[in-house]
């Protein structure tokens, strides 16, 4: 079997430590290769949004300045 045809492992998602326990509104992420995947976690199966290593990089470090 060539690198290509080799099944793609599913991404190991998680969540937030700030998320709340009531599972109403969570984004879960997943880090990749290509940098970070966010998801709905109501919606698992619904669409993605990936984002680079360098636009998340930018994004956290706008978060963490307040």
């Amino acid at each position: 079997m060539s690198r290509s045809q080799q099944p793609v492992a599913e991404p190991a998602w998680f969540k937030s430590s700030y998320s709340g326990g009531n599972a109403t509104e969570c984004v879960e992420a997943a880090v990749v290769p290509a940098g970070v995947l966010l998801r709905d976690s109501k919606q698992p199966d619904g669409t993605r949004l990936a984002v680079s290593a360098d636009a998340w990089r930018e994004f956290l470090a706008v978060v963490i300045k307040g």
